[in-house]
Order: C-alpha cells, then sequence, then structure tokens
C-alpha cells in the first residue's frame, strides 16, 4: 500500500476524549478553519457555518446535553451548522421571496446537502488536526438535545446543528480501532445482494466479531463491551425512527422536510 503523511494521519485516525489544557495557537486555529473552508460544497452554496465554543459556561452547557464531561475540557469546541440562513439574507437583498412556502434552499433537498457540506468541512478540520499532531473526536451526542442547542448557540431560521468536533492536544494515546475487511464494504458495478453474498457476508461479520471482541477486550479489560454484531443487533432493535425527531425540529427552523 502506497503511503505518505495524509494517508498516515488518516490510517491513524484515533477519537480523543482526553485533552492536555493547553490553549491551541491562532495560526493553527486559522489554518484549521481555512482548511474546513476548503472542502467540497455542493453548488457552491457555502451552506454551512461553525460555531467556535469559546466560553466555559456554554462548554459546559454543550457537556450536559452531550451527557461527556470530556466536551467541556476541549481547548477547541465546534458546533458545525447546516445553513441557509445566510443565503436566505443575500436572497432577500436581491428581492427573493424568504418564506418557508417560497424560499428554494429551505426544501428536503438542500437541507440534506447543506448537512453533507457540513460533514465535509468538519472532516478536512479533523483530518488537518491530525496532520499537525492534535487529536480529536466527533460529537453526535450534541444531538441528543436539539432545541437545547438551538437554543444555547441562538441558531436562527434556517439552520441546523449537524455534528460537533473537540480538538485538542491528546492526553491519552488509544489503539486505532479495528475496520472491517475491506471487501466487505468496496464491492464491484453491483451490491452483492444473492443468497449466496448474504451468507459469505454473515460468515465474515462473524471472524470480524471476533477481531473486535479482542480489541475491545484489551480496552477494557474491566469491562465486556458486546462484539460487533451484537451492537448492531441491539441497534437495529431499539426500532428507533429519528424522522420523528428530525423531521418536526428542521420544520420547527424553517424547512421543508416530508416524510
Amino acid at each position: 500500500m502506497i503511503s505518505n503523511s495524509t494517508i498516515e494521519a488518516l490510517l491513524n485516525r484515533r477519537s480523543i476524549r482526553a485533552f492536555a489544557q493547553e490553549p491551541i495557537d491562532t495560526d493553527t486555529v486559522e489554518t484549521l478553519e481555512t482548511v474546513a473552508q476548503h472542502a467540497a460544497s455542493s453548488q457552491y452554496l457555502n451552506d454551512w457555518s461553525a460555531i467556535r465554543v469559546k466560553d466555559q459556561a456554554l462548554k459546559d452547557r454543550m457537556a450536559q446535553i452531550g451527557n461527556q464531561p470530556y466536551i467541556a475540557t476541549a481547548p477547541l469546541l465546534y458546533v458545525f451548522v447546516a445553513d441557509e440562513h445566510r443565503n436566505a439574507l443575500i436572497a432577500d437583498a436581491k428581492g427573493v421571496p424568504t418564506d418557508p412556502d417560497s424560499y428554494g434552499l429551505a426544501a428536503s433537498y438542500r437541507f440534506t446537502q447543506a448537512q453533507n457540506d457540513a460533514v465535509l468541512a468538519l472532516h478536512a478540520m479533523e483530518t488537518a488536526a491530525y496532520s499537525l499532531g492534535l487529536g480529536c473526536v466527533i460529537l453526535g451526542s450534541l444531538l441528543n438535545d436539539v432545541p437545547g442547542l438551538i437554543e444555547a448557540l441562538h441558531l436562527p431560521e434556517y439552520t441546523y446543528p449537524v455534528l460537533g468536533l473537540a480538538i485538542g492536544k491528546p492526553a491519552q494515546d488509544p489503539t486505532v480501532k479495528p475496520r472491517m475487511p475491506r471487501d466487505l464494504q468496496f464491492f464491484d458495478d453491483t451490491y452483492p445482494s444473492d443468497d449466496e453474498a448474504d451468507a459469505a457476508i454473515k460468515s465474515r461479520i462473524a471472524d470480524f466479531d471476533a477481531t473486535v471482541h479482542e480489541y475491545y477486550d484489551l480496552r477494557h479489560a474491566d469491562r465486556p463491551v458486546d462484539a460487533f454484531s451484537d451492537q448492531i443487533a441491539k441497534l437495529a432493535a431499539q426500532q428507533m425512527d429519528d424522522a420523528h425527531k428530525v423531521l418536526p425540529l428542521a420544520k420547527s427552523q424553517g424547512f421543508r422536510l416530508e416524510r
């Protein structure tokens, strides 16, 4: 396999949840934010923004929402936001109606694309941070309480929180989590979905279970962790329909989302 510094940074990516209490210098912050701005953007709409969470009381609130105390200790903390509000201001200045029924950028497709753009920007920032020797953790947990997050960050109409990102100098050195065999995620031309292929996937997953179980046993010797397939089965059994959560909240922010 070919290697260079970028590939090494990506292959050694680990979630870091303990940070040295050292500030991140302004040049590094400027670099990370500029890299995020250079991520791909659908139709060049630049339809995302990121909130720097600097106030300690607000960091504490983020930690409360995410139910993860380490969030409050991150030297750098961002919340990435799908943002059609700024484009609404541009449209309004050009005399284009921006009420929820008329505003073209409030539709389901644009909401999804704005989410995608925010994730791409976050991932670019995360990769840049790792390349500089920093550590990160992506914070889906901030979506535990989307109304509380919207209120805390004063998010206006046509915005919606997507993910958080905590960054700092690592104060831990976890091992890299194992990944599936490549041929279980990369397929030629079509998805292998006949009975023989399904049986082969199930068989290979059993082998992957053993690899993941060994990883967790070494990492959490005092606390047993379910095998990979058991984790998937547990989540599948919850029958959680996130659409029931996202749709009303996104609509309250002005987006037109349909079931």
